[in-house]
């Protein structure tokens, strides 16, 4: 009996492959969004997605693979969003400021995404999602704040405590915008912002 063995292209997902998974995830998304994580079964992302549940089993082994690929999407595409945005400014103070105008921006412009990942944990399974998938913004706070108190632009501060509040904060946009639909995310980071710039920043800048 031979063994087939593909090679590194074979074992690639084709292009055709890779799009249909991607529309199963972005189906899954709303789904999710919209009926909250208990209703959101293959059988209703399939009618979204107008495939079979078979189509879904193909390319994900279960449900729970299939919100594993959600939070790890609705991160990546959140870090495309926000990280361009903090990358053009120059120094902590703008740097931070900008992190925490781009996250709110995030949940405005991807207001599904956000109201996922928040059915997700209200749903109970929050074994679903990866505690290590935050990370990348943790550190990404983290070395702006450091960075900040090096430059002498920020206070001494207990730099954990104050990302942990940070993100604490930010995780809240999601909530807000499910309980008030209509709420003007643009007042909200501005004003979060403003609260977090007066936070941070040292008396002399």
């Amino acid at each position: 009996m031979r063994l087939k063995i593909g090679t590194p292209d074979q074992d690639r997902p084709s292009f055709i492959e890779a799009a249909r998974r991607a529309q199963i995830i972005e189906c899954a998304i709303d789904a999710i969004a919209e009926l909250g994580f208990g209703q959101a079964s293959l059988a209703q992302i399939a009618k979204r997605a107008e495939v079979s549940t078979g189509v879904i089993s193909y390319h994900f082994a279960g449900k729970d693979a299939l919100i594993g690929a959600v939070v790890t999407h609705v991160y990546v595409t959140g870090g495309a969003f926000i990280q361009p945005r903090v990358d053009i400014q120059s120094g902590a103070r703008a740097a931070l400021c900008s992190y925490i105008a781009a996250s709110v921006g995030f949940v405005a412009a991807y207001p599904n995404h956000a109201r996922a990942i928040m059915n997700i944990i209200l749903g109970g399974r929050s074994e679903l999602y990866n505690p290590s998938i935050e990370e990348p913004r943790r550190a990404a706070f983290r070395r702006i704040l450091e960075r900040g108190q090096e430059d002498g632009v920020f206070r001494r501060f207990d730099v954990p405590v104050m990302v942990g509040t940070i993100i604490g904060a930010l995780n809240t946009v999601p909530v807000q915008l499910a309980a008030t639909p209509d709420i003007d995310l643009d007042a909200y980071g501005r004003e979060l912002v403003e609260l977090f710039d007066r936070a941070t920043r040292s008396d002399a800048s």
